[in-house]
């Protein structure tokens, strides 16, 4: 039917798959094949970029509330606080027992004036001081030092007291010097606290030396915290007055380190690492697990997807159909990456459709253009020695004939294989396909030889039958079926065009009176250049491409056609039915 029902026996199948091959000198320069540059093989790394990145991205916040925990600032000053309240209050307590002993010295009529003594304070404060962690200083309205627990007065000299260090203990395990390192690498890192004045470490102190001193011989009792100069850690310091019915007569100060405070804090850092390594392990783990299901399907992936631009294993081929396809089937996990999976195997398997369907395009076109050269070397050798001018006029017209099929051919041909690109780059939009065939219609009356068949349009009255597509490349489907129609009805024949919605699609009818279709014909009518004509038509007036056009365009809007005998009630044929189905709109 139409421009393709001319089965040609013997039609040769050529590959142009071996033409692409290099010379096997240029593989190493080219990869395989030689056609392209192979990209550099990638070095194995232990982690991928893309772990590295979840890696990062999940470590980042427990690290970072694990550093905020780690500072403890608050805590660490409520501590501090506490200890001074401690203090101050053992300090009133010293300082009440220490005003109770002052002594007095009759004055006349002027009262009693007390006053502290260094025999009297000095054992009263090594007494009070004693249950206590906490060294004390007595100091007199002068500003000298009346007492100090650090110095014993014995006889014959004064002696200082130093505190003991804790016993040493064992050498820490391995664990504990490792939690060590990590936790003084880590307190480095913490932002610098307030700035801390400096203990002044002078060998006779004097109440002017210390700030709180001298507001407590003022009457006002005051805290300080210091900083040691020669190392870490931290020296709490309160001072009272000692007051006997109002009168300041002196000033007591207690002085506590704060080993105590900082092994408090060391202790609850200690804890939250321990618990912070622990969720930062569990992340690690979570994250590479995370990693693995994603970038290495993805390193799969993409390693099939090398193979195939190199042209290894394109997938099931025609040599091996239930070959294992070169891109993993992934589309089981249903996320993304299964999808992706799905996609790449789909665009490959189109791939090699495409290449085996240029591979048939180029034999057939070979072959079908090798005809009619044949056949004009042939009428040109044979015109040179004709001597007849009837017999050399008739060479001449055969050359003519040839000439023309072949330049019908290439027209044919160079439309076929621009197809593709031009529906890829076309614009759709709503075709109205009741108007669209009542234009053919009027076209076709209106240009119409006498005596050609006459065409007729079927639809419902107020239907709507609407499609997305492409309404010049629609059009030329149904010219190309009614020509086809034409060629094969008889001059008082009616070509008969109708339309119908369904649920989900219009359908397209072409209907004639020729003498049908054979029944094992029905697909093949579809291949390129496939041309079975009625009797008494030119040889090579058609390419064979039409129908074949056709299809591709339908398939192009996600429609089917197809070919059917139309059938009389006594079984036999009325004439051919060509139906096109397109979704609707």
């Amino acid at each position: 039917m139409d421009d393709e029902r001319d089965a040609r026996p013997g039609k040769l199948r050529r590959h142009v798959a071996p033409a692409l091959k290099a010379d096997p000198a240029d593989r190493g320069r080219s990869g395989e094949g030689g056609l392209r540059t192979a990209s550099p093989r990638r070095r194995r790394r232990l982690l991928s970029p893309l772990t590295r990145r979840i890696l990062f991205l999940n470590l980042v916040g427990p690290a970072l509330l694990a550093f905020g925990l780690l500072y403890l600032d608050d805590y660490r000053r409520g501590l501090i606080d506490s200890q001074l309240g401690s203090l101050l209050t053992q300090a009133r307590i010293i300082a009440t027992a220490l005003s109770e002993s002052a002594r007095s010295d009759e004055d006349g009529e002027a009262g009693l004036d007390y006053r502290l003594t260094p025999d009297v304070v000095r054992p009263v404060l090594f007494r009070l001081i004693e249950p206590t962690r906490s060294q004390a200083r007595v100091f007199g309205l002068d500003g000298r030092s009346l007492a100090d627990t650090r110095v014993l007065s014995p006889f014959g000299g004064e002696v200082i007291v130093e505190p003991l260090p804790p016993p040493v203990s064992t050498s820490p395990g391995l664990v504990e010097s490792v939690a060590n390192a990590v936790y003084d690498a880590l307190v480095v890192w913490l932002p610098e606290r307030r700035p801390l004045p400096i203990w002044p470490d002078a060998p006779e102190p004097r109440a002017e030396d210390f700030d709180e001193a001298q507001a407590a011989l003022l009457g006002d009792p005051a805290t300080r915290v210091r900083a040691f100069a020669s190392g870490p850690g931290i020296i709490l310091s309160v001072a009272v007055p000692v007051q006997r019915f109002k009168q300041v007569l002196g000033a007591t100060m207690l002085t506590m380190t704060g080993d105590d405070i900082e092994r408090r804090v060391r202790d609850t850092r200690f804890d939250i690492l321990k618990l912070c390594l622990g969720t930062l392990l569990v992340t690690a783990l979570a994250s590479i697990y995370l990693a693995s299901t994603i970038a290495r399907p993805i390193r799969r992936l993409a390693a099939a997807a090398e193979r195939v631009r190199r042209g290894h294993g394109i997938g099931a081929t025609r040599v091996d159909p239930a070959a294992k396809p070169a891109i993993p089937d992934m589309r089981a996990r249903g996320d993304e990456i299964g999808d992706l999976s799905g996609t790449l195997a789909d665009m490959t398997t189109a791939l090699w459709q495409r290449l085996d369907a240029i591979e048939r395009f180029a034999a057939d076109v070979s072959h079908e253009i090798k005809n009619p050269l044949t056949s004009l070397k042939s009428a040109v050798e044979t015109a040179a020695r004709v001597k007849d001018p009837a017999q050399r006029e008739k060479m001449m017209q055969i050359i003519l004939d040839d000439v023309q099929r072949i330049d019908r051919l290439i027209a044919d041909i160079s439309g076929a294989s621009r197809l593709d690109a031009e529906l890829s780059r076309s614009r759709t939009e709503t075709v109205d396909v009741s108007q669209l065939l009542q234009t053919l219609v009027d076209v076709y009356a209106a240009t119409s030889e006498a005596g050609a068949p006459r065409v007729v349009l079927e639809v419902p009255p107020d239907a709507r039958l609407a499609v997305s597509g492409i309404e010049d490349r629609l059009g030329q489907v149904l010219r190309n079926l009614i020509a086809n129609a034409a060629s094969f009805s008889p001059p008082d024949g009616t070509i008969r065009l109708a339309a119908r919605a369904t649920a989900d699609a219009v359908e397209i009818v072409v209907d004639d009176d020729g003498p049908g279709i054979p029944e094992d014909k029905f697909e093949k009518i579809f291949d390129r250049f496939y041309s079975e004509r009625p009797e008494g038509e030119k040889f090579g007036t058609h390419s064979g491409l039409g129908l074949s056009i056709s299809r591709q365009i339908v398939n192009a809007h996600g429609g089917t056609i197809w070919a059917e005998n139309r059938l009389r009630g006594d079984g036999t044929t009325a004439g051919a039915r060509f139906v096109i189905r397109l979704p609707r709109e």
